[in-house]
């Protein structure tokens, strides 16, 4: 971690840096150093790598707040700062026992209260994916790592130490309650309470288990593979079917909720299903029509520019866009068109530019009739007031 770079200087932004700043940042860097506009550039292809990592920890809440307090560290997985880490008691917090703390005393005499041995679903925990734009086109298959709360191994989520087992509590027999009788002016009332001793179990561990200090559950790390479908867009969750925290007293499992972050594309800019980029062309190509070859997510594709195109003209491609998820069909494509102006012009080019607008003739330039009809017009209306 020493030799890295700060996240900050490696964007060229302040730590202060805005969310649209910093993929601003992000869009500029990529695509300066993107390896498909440098083949076989060693220097570029790790500073492109460095600017992914970057982003992937800057762009996230979360990873960026402890990048901020604990530099590397924080989000190295090594120093459990993983991807859907977060705080280590995170989803570690059962309501119901709150609850039947709060609660489990109040019902007098005939009141029937939860069973708090009866199996517990687990709680979700969380989890980010970082995808480019590509993948999330496309779809792909991403490893993740998250911390999760598993059964205790060696106990199998007794608590109790191997070789022994929970006993009954002694003080409620174990019922989880205890009843008490309190003298009113209205005589003897019965109230019951969860059992101190035992917590409402019914049950107490003598001997509790080292690895999990009797909890019976323990923290750890996991690594798993999970699909990513085609046509996913930034911002969404994915979730992962029993991959959450255990449940207790053999109860299932909770789900995973991944949160799926898209790096923006140095080129292609995302709209719902559709894609938008932008195609330079020259004034030549423009006037006289040419075919072009345009970038696709699918790869290059070649189009016939028609004739007279004016910069800002928008054309369809017509399925290029994203595949509509979990479902048929995907988006077009729109390109709109930038006319480039020539630069460093020689004299001989200059002249004929000249000799050009010189024999040109108001119908040839469309646009610029309609301004000069809109101009006419205003000057006769003061004319007639």
């Amino acid at each position: 971690m020493a030799d890295k770079r700060d996240f900050y200087e490696v964007m060229g932004v302040p730590k202060n840096a805005t969310e649209d700043e910093i993929k601003k940042a992000y869009r500029k860097l990529a695509k300066k150093y993107h390896p498909d506009l440098n083949p076989g550039d060693k220097e570029a292809e790790a500073k492109f790598k460095e600017v992914n990592e970057a982003y992937e920890v800057l762009s996230d809440k979360d990873k960026r707040a402890r990048y901020d307090q604990f530099g590397h560290a924080g989000v190295d997985p090594n120093f459990g700062g993983g991807a859907g880490g977060g705080s280590p008691f995170t989803g570690d917090i059962d309501l119901g026992d709150i609850f039947n703390s709060f609660f489990g005393g109040f019902g007098g005499g005939g009141t029937r209260r939860a069973n708090p041995n009866a199996p517990r679903r687990g709680s979700d925990t969380e989890g980010v994916v970082n995808i480019s734009f590509e993948e999330a086109a496309k779809g792909c298959r991403k490893t993740i790592s998250f911390n999760k709360i598993e059964t205790c191994p060696d106990c199998g989520g007794s608590g109790a130490a191997k070789g022994t087992s929970p006993s009954t509590c002694s003080q409620c027999g174990g019922t989880g309650q205890v009843r008490i009788n309190q003298r009113t002016p209205f005589g003897m009332v019965q109230t019951a309470r969860t059992c101190d001793r035992c917590g409402g179990s019914g049950r107490v561990i003598d001997s509790p288990c080292h690895t999990c200090n009797g909890s019976g559950r323990v923290r750890k790390q996991k690594t798993i593979e999970i699909n990513i479908p085609a046509g996913v867009d930034n911002d969404q969750m994915l979730n992962v079917s029993g991959q959450g925290n255990a449940g207790a007293n053999g109860g299932p499992s909770g789900d995973l909720h991944v949160y799926v972050n898209v790096r923006p594309h140095p080129i292609f800019e995302r709209r719902g299903d559709d894609v938008w980029c932008e195609m330079p062309i020259t004034f030549s190509q423009a006037a006289l029509g040419a075919e072009v070859t345009v970038p696709t997510i699918d790869g290059r594709v070649s189009y016939q520019v028609r004739e007279g195109t004016q910069p800002g003209d928008v054309f369809k491609l017509k399925g290029k866009g994203i595949p509509h998820i979990n479902g048929r069909g995907r988006g077009d494509q729109y390109v709109r068109m930038t006319i480039e102006v020539p630069k460093n012009l020689s004299q001989k080019q200059k002249q004929l530019l000249q000799e050009f607008d010189s024999c040109a003739e108001e119908k040839n330039y469309q646009k610029r009739k309609g301004f000069f009809d809109k101009i006419k017009e205003m000057f006769d209306e003061k004319k007639q007031s």
